[in-house]
């Protein structure tokens, strides 16, 4: 993990499911502090602080890294699973065989992201939702009283 990384902060769409979903389990499993959340969709929200317009904020993921690159798309996800300890998705996205295919099709579902029925949404993130609960409460128990809750 390279320091020059973190903190990370990712620009994302609060206004859409599928983001704010993905986001809130980042959040959750952000016991690090690596990342740093700003909603590209909020009222007032100055787009010139990300280095990108509101459109392109809106197009696809963006992220800053501490040392002040500005990653879209895949290499965004990449190094946000890699901060949160997700070291066998962010592998993944970086797997040559993967790469391209995932370079390609993340636009598409960027694109239509807003049409995907919330249903949909809480059956493809609520697992991965409910486990990094688990594991935030667990970690924060641990921390602040020493008590412990089973990992799963």
């Amino acid at each position: 993990m390279n320091p020059s990384h973190y903190p990370l902060t990712l620009y994302f769409d609060a206004s859409c499911p599928l983001c704010a979903a993905e986001m809130e389990n980042l959040r959750l499993r952000d016991a690090a502090g690596r990342l740093r959340f700003v909603d590209a969709s909020a009222p007032g929200f100055d787009a010139a602080l990300a280095g990108a317009t509101v459109a392109e904020l809106m197009t696809l993921m963006h992220a800053r890294t501490a040392d002040g690159r500005l990653l879209r798309g895949v290499p965004a996800f990449e190094l946000a699973y890699e901060a949160v300890g997700l070291t066998t998705v962010s592998t993944a996205l970086r797997a040559p065989v993967l790469r391209p295919l995932l370079n390609a099709l993340y636009p598409v579902i960027a694109r239509h992201r807003q049409r995907l029925p919330r249903p949909l949404v809480q059956l493809i993130f609520g697992r991965a939702l409910r486990r990094a609960a688990t594991q935030a409460a667990s970690c924060r128990c641990d921390a602040a009283s020493g008590c412990s809750v089973e990992r799963r």
